[in-house]
């Protein structure tokens, strides 16, 4: 496996994506090679709060073995919806 992991966000992230965002991201943790995770939000148009509760908990769980999780791709209202939450802050922005 490679140092650097991508989650593909789908176009609409809301709770529907909860299982397979969460068992995608804890294979990835669960990898001694992986350093990073990246979230890739290129293709996203739309999240809620369960999206964004659902980064929070990868973001807590990266930390706890100390991996690094950054958003790649986020553009027009998912990027300002992300902004006006603080996530840029969060997260390292690419």
């Amino acid at each position: 496996m490679a140092e650097v992991q991508i989650i593909n966000i789908p176009q609409r992230f809301d709770f529907s994506h909860h299982k397979p965002f969460t068992e995608q991201y804890q294979k990835f943790l669960d990898e001694a090679e992986c350093k990073k995770v990246v979230m890739d939000f290129s293709r996203t148009e739309y999240l809620d709060s369960s999206a964004l509760g659902m980064m929070v908990l990868l973001n807590k769980k990266a930390k706890g073995v100390g991996k690094q999780v950054t958003v790649r791709g986020a553009k027009d209202n998912t990027k300002e919806i992300l902004v006006i939450a603080n996530f840029d802050k969060l997260f390292p922005f690419e």
